[in-house]
This record gives structure tokens, C-alpha cells and sequence, in this order.
């Protein structure tokens, strides 16, 4: 199979790499990334993957397998998603201080003849953050690129994350050990 990764996220590409495949990355503009009421964190990230997915089917040779991911981070039952400004970044932060939330990434491997979707769970848990550590990290790291405000693999993970229960490579955007074990089974 020819392996394509329809994501602009660097990080992606470098846990892809990471595995050792060969791949192109294929992007597309103006996918709906809604989701209907009423779903949970798994299926949420799991429908936004599919929708991904879906989008390209049409593009998609014989031989070729698209790989698309969607990571939220969930508080309280509800999506933290990317941050409006460094005011809402702020927010994010403060809200996930010294508590507890989970990292879901929704994965979808699609070929023209099978679609395989899975989800993704980590725990983090911050230590409680000062208002100068949040400062700090909004202002040098600009985050509002990122789910709930943060990159686990820049220095608010190094100064903030108190233990992780689960993928450390899903906190940062790609369950790289889960996806090798679907695509030996696709």
C-alpha cells in the first residue's frame, strides 16, 4: 500500500516518520470538522477522523491508504479545542491546573476497499500552574495552534505534567504504537 497522512500537523509527520513507512502528505481545505450533540470524547474524535477520511475517498488510487487523526483534549465532558487568542489559551490552562483530563485522538485508516477507525485515550494530569508559568508558556510557545492550549513536548509539559496514564505520543497527536499494530492488521 501507498501510505498517505492528510494532515498539516508537524508533529504528525515526525511520529509517522517515526515508524519507519514511507509516506506523502495530502492535504485538503475546508473539511467539516463539526460533530453531532450528544456524542462522547471517543466519538467525537473517532467521528471527526471519519469525516476526514470520507473527504478524500474520491482522491484515493487502488493502492493507496490514507491515514487521518483528530486529537481533543476533554475536561468536565466538554472539547477544549484550539484556543480563539491568547486570552482564551489563558483560560484553557488555568482550567486544566492541577487537575486531571484526558487526550483522545480518533484515528481513521481508509482504503477503497476497507475503513478502519479507533480511538485513543491518555490521562494527564498538570500540577497546579501559576498565573506566570500560564503567562509565561501563552506568550513565548503561542499554543492556539493546539488542542486545550499546549504541547505536551514544549516546556509546559516539561514544568507542568505531573503523569500521564496512557500514549504519550496520542498526547501529542498520533497513538504511533496503536497505529503500526491496525495497519499490520489492515
Amino acid at each position: 500500500m501507498h501510505y498517505i497522512l492528510a494532515s498539516g500537523s508537524p508533529r504528525r509527520k515526525e511520529l509517522l516518520a517515526g515508524l519507519g513507512l514511507e509516506f506523502e502528505i495530502r492535504l485538503m481545505e475546508g473539511i467539516d470538522e463539526s460533530y453531532p450533540e450528544g456524542l462522547g470524547g471517543e466519538d467525537i474524535a473517532r467521528h471527526i477522523a471519519a469525516q476526514k477520511a470520507e473527504a478524500y475517498r474520491a482522491t484515493l488510487g487502488e493502492d493507496e491508504l490514507i491515514i487521518t487523526a483528530d486529537t481533543i483534549v476533554f475536561l468536565d465532558g466538554q472539547v477544549l479545542g484550539k484556543p480563539k487568542d491568547e486570552k482564551d489559551a489563558c483560560r484553557m490552562l488555568r482550567a486544566l491546573s492541577g487537575r486531571t483530563h484526558q487526550v483522545i485522538t480518533g484515528v481513521t485508516l481508509l482504503s477503497q476497499q476497507k475503513t478502519v477507525s479507533f480511538a485513543s485515550v491518555s490521562h494527564v494530569t498538570f500540577a497546579t500552574l501559576t498565573e506566570e508559568e500560564i503567562t509565561h508558556y501563552v506568550t513565548h510557545y503561542h499554543p492556539t495552534d493546539k488542542a486545550g492550549a499546549y504541547g505536551i513536548q514544549e516546556w509546559i509539559g516539561f514544568i507542568g505534567v505531573e503523569r500521564i496514564e496512557g500514549s504519550y505520543f496520542n498526547v501529542m497527536g498520533l497513538p504511533v504504537q496503536r497505529l503500526y499494530t491496525e495497519l499490520k492488521k489492515f
